[in-house]
């Protein structure tokens, strides 16, 4: 498995997100001039082109380069990869680049004295641009308009002022509205990454105050696209953190309506355009409704391989990330884990080795947790607590919170399982102690622990009796609007009907599974 220090080079990550094509074009962007042919930040992009891990003795040895020089080389490298990147950007669509490059003449032609021709380039620039809703840079183009209609006299006629002026108010308040809607996006997710799901009523408040106060006013039919996106971002992770998944799914089908009612922008915004597929399929999955999530993960699986979706480096990362989650979900709602780990979990590894160094630590976590699940249905608890461990083991103690809690009470019913119970008093007060830390102590958590404090006290013939105990006090909290979320992250039901009916957590939820689907 990839090494987490590789994370620290910079130009080294750069250098392995490069196709073949990209390095190609990169040689024959700097031997276009040819005392280059034998510069040192040359020699320095090939020994790195041929390294699996970032190795700066190797660098050292085999280039002609001392070690003060080298964070300078590298630099000049890191720049001239981009730029060697940005003109081959020039040869694929790219409206923001268009856009820019008409910019960059008009600017050009307006220094040279040429006015006419530098407006018409400008109303080159802002066809594009309102055609893709670029209002930042549209705004932008027609403030360096306004500057040259009223600094210099040109054939245009007199209204032409009056109109950029309109035009510039109305970009102003489209962006102001635009800027609120996504920053209540934004911030609404930091809180989701830090704690997750409300706890409490106290969050409850907090969350729905926020969201109301932040939410600016507006006429949904006069919403452009971006604005209306930013909205529905907004809305889903209001509802997702307060586990309201069926106006998730509202606002989540509305998100992706509004790509396929706007099917450029399927290429123009894929990142959001895939985002919205996650959370449509996250809460089908939370709904537990099965035939329909299957339905969006094929429609979603054929939009990608069909090319509807523009295929690069971020959004392969993302298609992964989508993929392999939602194939481990739907072998959770069937509770077929065993298969689940055969056909999912060897091609996962393969695809997760090679982007490993480009993933975030958050997606890194989502699948550290889903595979211990995975293993834990399928009764392999040795491989539950090895990637529950990876999970613990994250000093990032500000992320996810509410994943680093139930991962630890996991691993301790992993642990419980295995037999590995020999230190199970020091592990019980570990993972209460974090609850606390975390401030994540509640009823369904104080009982779980309360139950494996007393196991070592009870007779092997009255476990059965304590599991059915346990069971019937959770069950109460099935529909609780804060306690509930306890069963989001972790089945526990299942597991305590598994001990109780003497049956593997496996063909427990395919029972219920084939119940509920197969009536």
């Amino acid at each position: 498995m990839s090494n987490y220090n590789n994370k620290s080079d910079h130009l080294f990550l750069l250098i392995q997100t490069l196709s073949k094509s990209e390095k190609r074009n990169f040689r024959i962007y700097t031997n276009r001039i040819k005392r280059n042919k034998y510069a040192k930040f040359i020699k320095l992009f090939e020994i790195m082109s041929k390294m699996s891990f970032y190795n700066e003795q190797k660098i050292l040895k085999n280039t002609p380069i001392r070690k003060e020089q080298l964070s300078n080389i590298k630099a000049h490298l890191y720049k001239q990869i981009l730029t060697s990147l940005k003109k081959l950007q020039h040869f694929v669509e790219n409206h923001d680049i268009q856009i820019r490059e008409y910019l960059d003449f008009s600017k050009i032609l307006y220094n040279k004295g040429l006015y006419i021709q530098s407006l018409k380039l400008l109303g080159k620039a802002k066809i594009i641009a309102r055609c893709y809703e670029s209002n930042t840079i549209l705004l932008e183009l027609v403030e360096f308009e306004k500057m040259i209609e009223s600094q210099h006299i040109t054939r245009s006629l007199y209204s032409r002022s009056v109109e950029l002026s309109s035009e510039s108010k109305e970009l102003i308040e489209r962006i102001q509205c635009n800027n609120a809607l996504s920053n209540l996006s934004l911030e609404l997710y930091g809180l989701y990454l830090k704690v997750g799901y409300v706890r409490n009523e106290k969050d409850k408040i907090f969350i729905e105050t926020y969201f109301r106060t932040n939410l600016p006013k507006f006429d949904i039919d006069k919403l452009s696209f971006y604005e209306k996106l930013s909205l529905y971002q907004a809305q889903v992770w209001y509802h997702y953190i307060r586990q309201d998944f069926v106006m998730c799914y509202r606002s989540s089908s509305k998100w992706i309506e509004l790509f396929q009612n706007y099917t450029k922008a399927k290429n123009v915004a894929p990142v959001s355009y895939l985002k919205g597929y996650h959370y449509l399929l996250d809460t089908l999955f939370y709904l537990n409704h099965y035939s329909k999530f299957i339905h969006v993960f094929k429609q979603f699986e054929q939009e990608v391989q069909n090319g509807k979706i523009l295929i690069n480096d971020n959004t392969k990362i993302l298609i992964f990330m989508y993929t392999y989650t939602n194939r481990i979900n739907k072998h959770y709602m069937e509770g077929s884990f065993s298969e689940g780990v055969k056909k999912v979990i060897p091609p996962l590894f393969m695809e997760f080795n090679k982007i490993f160094n480009r993933l975030d630590s958050h997606y890194i976590m989502i699948l550290y947790y889903k595979i211990a699940c995975l293993y834990f249905g399928s009764g392999d608890n040795e491989n539950t607590i090895r990637y529950l461990s990876k999970i613990m083991e994250n000093k990032k103690k500000n992320l996810r919170q509410d994943l680093q809690c139930f991962a630890r009470l996991l691993h301790l019913i992993a642990c419980y399982e295995s037999g590995l119970d020999e230190n199970m008093d020091q592990k019980i007060q570990s993972t209460y102690k974090f609850f606390i830390q975390m401030d994540d102590w509640y009823i369904v958590q104080k009982k779980i622990i309360h139950f494996f404090k007393n196991l070592g006290n009870i007779y092997p013939h009255q476990i059965k009796n304590q599991f059915e105990k346990l069971r019937d006090q959770l069950v109460k909290y099935n529909d609780h609007p804060y306690e509930k979320r306890t069963f989001l992250y972790l089945d526990i039901i299942s597991w305590l009907n598994s001990k109780i009916e003497n049956k593997s957590v496996e063909l427990i939820i395919k029972e219920k599974f084939l119940k509920n689907n197969f009536k």
